[in-house]
């Protein structure tokens, strides 16, 4: 019976949890627009190619702004932690202009794209250029993700939803002067339509997350300490590194088959509408990190759902006459890259099916602020990613771009297994207690 009147039942999670699923969504939609613009450019695997090696190299430098949703999310209560937490953003965010300053301006960009990602020399000049463009998104993602973390913690999911949509409609904009103009042959335009949405969701977080600040955070609560925000924010840095690692080490390995330029791509589009599909459910944490303590069994249940669907939208675009119409009407390609980009795709049906439990299993360790424990998962992993990629690449060079997929999902597997070992051995530390693990 108290389960039934329960301020946290399943449907008060999956009110919390849509608009939250429907920007992350629609901010996959991000990488659709601009593939979709690139793809009209006369070298399209070239331009295309260009931009997702630079996008790959930009997320593994921008990952450490971005986990300071998670951190404001399980750590922020009052105005106090959050000027706190506010000045150990503005630190990285310092130290992370200057990394990339040193790779767009210096021979370090050279070295990088060249030797750790297997760039042509002629794509050299145009994947540095993207780069130094696509650099200046740091602050702003940075910065909009500070501001998410108030606005999930007082359930004004909403405004996510809102600073995406508007977000896109900008991005859709600028993507349609590049087409009309003529302007695409140039994986740049890649970067400034990226650039400019992500100005316009900042400037909406930042509008709604400081009216949060001001009007509702002046309780005053146990204060959070420098040390308390480092110890829970430093593993979770790391942990996701890794985890962003995972695509340019594939793009490396990619870089390696006989028709480099074509697998590359037809990934790149694969991985895009994987993301788009998955990315609604890509916040199972924040379900865990809300609602766990008070209702696990409702938290399990939506888990389930949030691994079973994707993975049947996946298999329907994979395998009915949807995929091809979908890849030539809506993402522009020709029919030989939407052919190879949906055999790439069936290979990622595994990892949609296994990311909300990676995911879900994650949410618990940062519930209990045991974020350290979530960094050798990553690790095995990146490792699986790394062995298989290279045993694919060499013995099966024929799969192309689907070599790339298969060790993703192969890296989700292993991932999994290991940190539900984490969480079991944490549960058995505590005595099995109900509320503090699984």
């Amino acid at each position: 019976m108290e389960k039934a009147i329960s301020p946290y039942s399943f449907t008060n999670m999956l009110i919390f949890f849509i608009p939250l699923g429907f920007s992350a969504s629609l901010t996959a939609i991000t990488h659709l627009i601009i593939n979709g613009t690139l793809s009209r450019a006369d070298h399209a695997e070239v331009v295309i190619a260009s931009y997702a090696i630079a996008l790959s190299l930009f997320g593994i430098i921008e990952r450490p702004v971005l986990v300071f949703r998670q951190t404001c999310s399980a750590l922020v209560k009052n105005e106090a932690s959050f000027r706190l937490l506010s000045s150990v953003f503005i630190q990285v965010s310092l130290l992370i202009f200057v990394m990339c300053a040193l790779i767009g301006y210096t021979p370090l960009g050279h070295f990088t794209f060249v030797h750790l990602f297997n760039t042509d020399e002629t794509m050299l000049a145009s994947v540095t250029s993207t780069f130094r463009v696509i650099t200046f998104v740091i602050f702003f993602s940075g910065l909009r993700c500070l501001y998410q973390g108030i606005i999930i913690n007082h359930f004004e999911t909403k405004w996510v939803t809102i600073g995406v949509v508007v977000r896109l409609f900008g991005m859709f904009l600028v993507a349609y002067y590049f087409v009309w103009s003529g302007h695409v042959n140039h994986s740049i335009v890649g970067a400034i339509i990226f650039l400019t949405g992500m100005a316009i969701e900042c400037i909406i977080s930042v509008w709604r997350g400081h009216r949060i600040v001001k009007r509702e955070m002046k309780r005053r609560e146990p204060a959070v300490e420098k040390r308390d925000i480092y110890a829970f924010y430093t593993p979770l840095v790391f942990y996701l590194s890794f985890q962003t690692v995972i695509i340019p080490v594939i793009y490396a390995f990619l870089g390696n088959i006989k028709d480099a330029q074509t697998g590359m791509a037809s990934f790149a589009m694969a991985l895009s509408i994987t993301n788009l599909v998955l990315s609604f459910f890509m916040y199972t944490h924040q379900i865990v990190l809300q609602f766990f303590k008070e209702n696990r069994r409702a938290v399990i249940q939506c888990v389930i759902v949030f691994s079973i669907v994707p993975s049947l939208l996946l298999a329907f675009l994979c395998y009915s006459p949807a995929g091809i119409w979908f890849m030539m009407n809506v993402m522009g390609t020709n029919l030989a890259l939407a052919e190879s980009s949906l055999a790439v795709l069936q290979f990622f049906i595994l990892k949609t099916f296994l990311f909300p439990w990676v995911d879900f299993f994650g949410g618990i360790l940062m519930l209990h602020k045991n974020t350290k424990s979530m960094v050798a998962p990553q690790v095995y992993n990146l490792a699986a990613v790394t062995i298989s990629s290279f045993l694919l690449v060499q013995f099966v060079p024929h799969l192309n771009g689907s070599a790339g997929a298969i060790a993703a999902s192969l890296g989700e597997m292993v991932g999994l297994l290991v940190v539900m070992r984490v969480v079991f051995h944490l549960r058995k530390r505590k005595g099995g207690h109900p509320e503090t693990v699984v």
